[in-house]
C-alpha cells in the first residue's frame, strides 16, 4: 500500500452542502451522507479537499501515487510534473477532464465508473416530464400571486394540461440510461420513438431523426456529446417539432445550441424545455436559459441521489482495490 498523500481533488462534488463546512479546504468522513470508509482504507492515505483550483493541482499531488477528480481538468502539462502518479481514478463516467493521450505516455492509468447513476438520472427525467406536463411554474406562479385560499373556485387552474398516455416521446441516445426511461415511459402509456443518432449505424428499430422529430410530443436526450452531436438541438431541429412539444435535456449540455432554445422557449415555438446540464457550469449570469418561459433548469444533479453516489464512491474504492492487485477494473487507459 502506498505511503504517499493521495488526493481527491474535488471531494466537495460527493457531498450535500448541509454537511460540509464552507471554510474548511479539506474534508473528512464526517462531511458526507455517505459511507466513504472503503474509499479511505482503498487510497489511504487520502486527503479529501473541497474543491481546487488549476493552480493548486500540482502542489496538493506532489506526493500523490493516486489522484481523484471528479471535474478537476489533468492536462499534460500538469501530468508531467507528476511523475509519481500511478493512477487516475475519475469519479464520474465521462474522462473528458482528463489528457488521456498524456496518460498514456507516462504510463499512468486511468479508470472511471459507470452504470453507478441511471436509477437516478431517469427519475429526474421524468420528473421535468411529470413537471413540464402539468405546467408546474405557471401552478406554482398562480398559487404564490393569485393563491388558492383567495381564489373563489374549488379549483385553481392557470393552464390546461395534458396526460401522458397515448403521447409520443422521442428518445435520443438508446444506451442505458435511454432504454430505462423509455421503459418508465411506456408504463405511463406514452409511446416510444428511438431516434436514429447521427454518425451512427443504423438500428433495425430506430426512426429517422427528422421523422421522429415530427411525430414528438416529447424528446428527451441520452446521447454522448461528440464532434456529430455538438449543438444537436438547433434551430433546425427545434423547427422540425410541434409547438406544443416538450424538450428533455440530461445528457450534456453542448448538445443544446442554448440561444436556439430560448428564443424558440420565448417566441413559443417549443413548449417547455427541462434541463440538468448546461453547456457551462455553473452558467453565466446572462445564460438565456435561465429566464427562458417554461423551462426548469436543475443544477446538475440527476447523478447525484445519495445511493447514486454511494455507489459511485464504492466503485472508485473498487478500482483502487483492482489496481494495487494489478488487475484491471473500469480501466479507460
Amino acid at each position: 500500500m502506498s505511503t504517499n498523500a493521495n488526493v481527491f481533488l474535488d471531494a466537495g462534488t460527493l457531498s450535500p452542502l448541509n454537511y460540509r463546512t464552507a471554510t474548511a479546504s479539506q474534508l473528512s468522513a464526517q462531511h458526507f451522507d455517505i459511507d466513504i470508509n472503503a474509499l479511505l482504507k482503498a487510497a489511504q492515505p487520502l486527503k479529501l479537499y473541497q474543491r481546487s483550483a488549476p493552480e493548486q493541482v500540482i502542489e496538493r499531488a506532489a506526493n500523490a501515487e493516486i489522484i481523484i477528480s471528479n471535474k478537476v481538468y489533468l492536462s499534460a502539462e500538469i501530468l508531467a510534473e507528476l511523475p509519481q502518479l500511478r493512477l487516475i481514478c475519475v469519479a464520474a463516467t465521462g474522462v473528458n477532464n482528463v489528457d488521456l493521450a498524456a496518460a498514456r505516455k507516462h504510463q499512468i492509468a486511468v479508470c472511471n465508473v459507470a452504470g453507478y447513476s441511471t436509477d437516478s438520472v431517469v427519475q429526474l427525467t421524468l420528473q421535468l416530464i411529470l413537471q413540464l406536463n402539468i405546467g408546474w411554474t405557471a401552478l406554482q406562479h398562480a398559487m404564490q400571486n393569485i393563491g388558492w385560499e383567495n381564489h373563489n373556485e374549488f379549483v385553481l387552474l392557470p393552464r390546461s394540461f395534458g396526460q401522458l398516455r397515448g403521447k409520443t416521446l422521442t428518445i435520443i441516445g438508446y444506451g442505458t440510461i435511454g432504454k430505462a426511461v423509455a421503459s418508465v415511459a411506456k408504463a405511463l402509456g406514452m409511446t416510444i420513438l428511438i431516434a436514429q443518432l447521427p454518425g451512427r449505424p443504423a438500428r433495425k428499430d430506430s426512426v429517422a431523426l427528422a421523422t421522429a422529430l415530427t411525430q414528438s410530443d416529447f424528446v428527451s436526450l441520452h446521447c454522448p456529446l461528440t464532434e456529430q452531436t455538438e449543438h444537436l438541438v438547433n434551430s433546425a431541429f427545434l423547427a422540425q417539432l410541434k409547438p406544443n412539444a416538450i424538450l428533455i435535456n440530461t445528457a450534456r449540455g453542448g448538445l443544446i445550441d442554448e440561444a436556439a432554445v430560448a428564443r424558440a422557449l420565448n417566441s413559443g415555438q417549443l413548449a417547455g424545455f427541462g434541463a440538468d446540464v448546461l453547456s457551462q457550469e455553473p452558467p453565466a449570469a446572462d445564460n438565456p436559459l435561465l429566464t427562458a418561459a417554461n423551462t426548469i433548469i436543475t443544477p446538475h444533479i440527476g447523478w447525484a441521489s445519495l445511493p447514486a453516489r454511494q455507489t459511485l464512491v464504492d466503485q472508485i474504492a473498487a478500482n483502487i482495490q483492482s489496481f494495487h492487485q494489478g488487475e484491471l477494473c473500469n480501466r479507460i487507459v
